[in-house]
C-alpha cells in the first residue's frame, strides 16, 4: 500500500474526495464570486476506507482512488487537507462514478 501524502485513511466505508472546481464565470462571462456559486457535487476520490462487515462479510468498495464521482449535495462533510476543503463521504452517499 502506497503512502498518501494528505496524511488521512478514511475508515469503514468513508470516501475521502477533493471536489473538482467549477467555473468561476458564467456562460455570458459574468465572474461570479464566492458566496453565489454552489458547492461542488463532483470530486476525484483521494482514498477509500476498506469497506464494512454486514452479517459477517465485508462488502467491497465500488470506488477506487482517482476516479471522478458524483456525491450528493448534502452529504459528508467537509475536512480541511492543506489549504483546501474536501468532502469525507460514507459510499452509500456517492450517486455515480463520472466515467
Amino acid at each position: 500500500m502506497t503512502k498518501q501524502k494528505h496524511g488521512i485513511k478514511p475508515l469503514f466505508d468513508y470516501v475521502l474526495v477533493k471536489p473538482l472546481n467549477q467555473s468561476q464565470t458564467t456562460a455570458s462571462g459574468i465572474v461570479l464570486p464566492d458566496s453565489a456559486k454552489e458547492k461542488p457535487q463532483v470530486g476525484q476520490v483521494m482514498a477509500v476506507g476498506p469497506g464494512v462487515y454486514d452479517d459477517g462479510k465485508l462488502v467491497p468498495m465500488q470506488v477506487k482512488v482517482g476516479q471522478k464521482v458524483l456525491y450528493k449535495k448534502w452529504g459528508g462533510n467537509e475536512v480541511k487537507v492543506g489549504r483546501e476543503e474536501w468532502m469525507i463521504l460514507e459510499q452509500k452517499d456517492i450517486l455515480a462514478i463520472v466515467e
